[in-house]
């Protein structure tokens, strides 16, 4: 069966930052798609964050590019298998030299966190309890 993926392209200051950032969150670099203004995060067989030099980012479009620090364009999130890998993976970001966004949410059934990255796009990351998505 096709599984459907999803390629997350960020602009991002400095692209060497931004992969030893995401490589001490345990994500890899996939080095076929990785040059000096592009890297290429494989984040799940699924997810992919293609984190672009901003002049690489502005030959996809014709907008203007959002200043994440300042601006929010896309809250973007992950999902994890418990509790404990939503703080590991939030808390990992945090010791790597993002920041912690926003509060804990906790609903007994749905835990997340949310940290910004490097050029301040937020990261959340939740756990829903199986049994609740069940019904």
């Amino acid at each position: 069966m096709y599984q459907q993926m999803i390629f997350v392209n960020l602009p991002v200051e400095d692209v060497e930052a931004s992969k030893k950032f995401f490589t001490r969150l345990g994500y890899t670099i996939n080095p076929q798609f990785t040059t000096d203004d592009c890297a290429c995060v494989v984040i799940s067989d699924t997810i992919v964050a293609m984190l672009l030099g901003r002049k690489r980012y502005a030959d996809f479009t014709k907008k203007e590019i959002a200043d994440a620090t300042r601006t929010s364009e896309v809250l973007l999130c992950l999902s994890a298998e418990s509790r404990e890998k939503v703080d590991e993976l939030v808390d990992s970001a945090i010791a790597a030299g993002g920041t912690a966004s926003g509060e804990p949410q906790d609903h007994g059934f749905m835990y997340g966190r949310a940290f910004d990255d490097l050029d301040g796009h937020t990261w959340e990351v939740m756990w829903m309890d199986p049994a609740a998505v069940k019904g």
